[in-house]
């Protein structure tokens, strides 16, 4: 139930607007919007709607699935789609199999317990395991401010351990795979040109930005010609595509996603040599996609070109998003700030960068206690 901040004061307070979407007693949508001035006003206020909610909407003895499908009801105006489209395929996948028919009230620790247990037994990967306890969490939350549940089962259960596995390492690309992974796109673009198709090169292109920016797979499907100038990139969309191959054009992630990135000059003589093909094609317009045109390529396509491209290369394959992981690797390797790596990544806190590739700045620890030595 967010609390939105907006323009505007009184008393030296800011403004603030508390929307709260819910499902009626008549398994109605509806929503409560109110405006109100100081944060801890905006908290009072969110709690004293919640409570009238709950005495509009009486509590009832529902399903699982009849709480999952509410909730994706309630937040599908709230989250982006893509965030709302994880949530369902993990929910779908490893909880409501086993769970999808038994009433809220009957989701005692014992059973779940047992659900944790049979998630253990699938050799799953750690990740996947947290990944789906933390989801079943969040709708468990809900159900406890909807007042279907008095508290969350699952808090007693607990999370998914360590039991001794060694993490995955994070895969990348050094500077000497990248250069053989690019040189084969490359090639295989001027082969496809010299039989009349010139797509190929928007191959090429989508991985030299992903490998020279960092920018994230939907960031690079958003980018148009009209996002780039001689020296500069900027991020102003995402593009995500759903999978009846429709795209959804949205803003960044969030506000430090909005980004301007000088351009290295490798990617820029790749996107001025580019741009001078696309400037060729009939109805050419600064709105077009940088990689595809009127419509950005498909995941799926740029996936098959990934590991052909890797194959011919004789080197590993890795994943789309660790073209990202390998920009943040280059520069941590060369000495490049962890706030500067953070704002290139569009990342909201810099907690979060620390937390993905710390591990990129092993001599850190060993500065903080040499200094701490130096102290009698």
């Amino acid at each position: 139930m967010p609390i939105y901040k907006m323009d505007g004061k009184r008393d030296g307070k800011n403004k603030y607007r508390v929307r709260i979407n819910y499902i009626d007693a008549t398994g109605k949508a509806r929503q409560v919007d109110r405006v109100t001035y100081g944060s801890d006003e905006a908290k009072i206020l969110e709690l004293k709607l919640l409570q009238e909610i709950r005495h509009e909407a009486p509590a009832k003895r529902i399903t699982l699935r009849e709480l999952f499908d509410e909730y994706c009801e309630v937040r599908k105006n709230e989250i982006r789609e893509s965030t709302l489209d994880k949530f369902k395929r993990i929910m779908e996948y490893h909880i409501m199999p086993e769970l999808e028919n038994i009433k809220l009230d009957k989701l005692a620790p014992q059973l779940l317990a047992q659900w944790k247990l049979n998630m253990e037994n699938k050799g799953l990967s750690l990740y996947t395991k947290q990944a789906a306890f933390s989801v079943f969490r969040n709708l468990l939350n809900y159900a406890v401010k909807m007042d279907y549940i008095s508290k969350n089962p699952l808090v007693r259960v607990g999370n998914f351990r360590n039991s001794g596995e060694i993490k995955k390492e994070m895969d990348f690309y050094t500077a000497d795979e990248f250069k053989k992974f690019i040189s084969v796109a490359r090639q295989n673009a001027q082969e496809a040109e010299k039989r009349g198709f010139r797509s190929e090169w928007d191959y090429y292109v989508f991985f030299a930005i992903a490998f020279y920016t960092g920018l994230r797979k939907g960031e690079i499907h958003g980018l148009q010609w009209n996002d780039i100038s001689k020296d500069y990139l900027s991020v102003k969309r995402s593009v995500t595509q759903k999978l009846k191959g429709e795209d959804r054009e949205t803003p960044p992630k969030n506000t430090a996603s909005v980004r301007t990135l000088q351009v290295p000059i490798p990617l820029k003589e790749i996107l001025s040599e580019h741009k001078k093909r696309w400037k060729h094609y009939e109805g050419f317009s600064s709105s077009f996609k940088v990689c595809g045109g009127i419509k950005c390529l498909r995941d799926t396509s740029i996936e098959n070109h990934n590991k052909k491209f890797a194959l011919l290369a004789g080197v590993k394959k890795i994943r789309i998003h660790d073209f990202r992981h390998s920009h943040v690797s280059l520069l941590a390797n060369n000495g490049i700030n962890i706030q500067e790596i953070a704002r290139r990544l569009g990342h909201s806190k810099i907690e979060m960068t620390w937390n993905t590739y710390s591990h990129l700045y092993p001599k850190e620890e060993e500065k903080a206690v040499e200094i701490l030595n130096k102290i009698i």
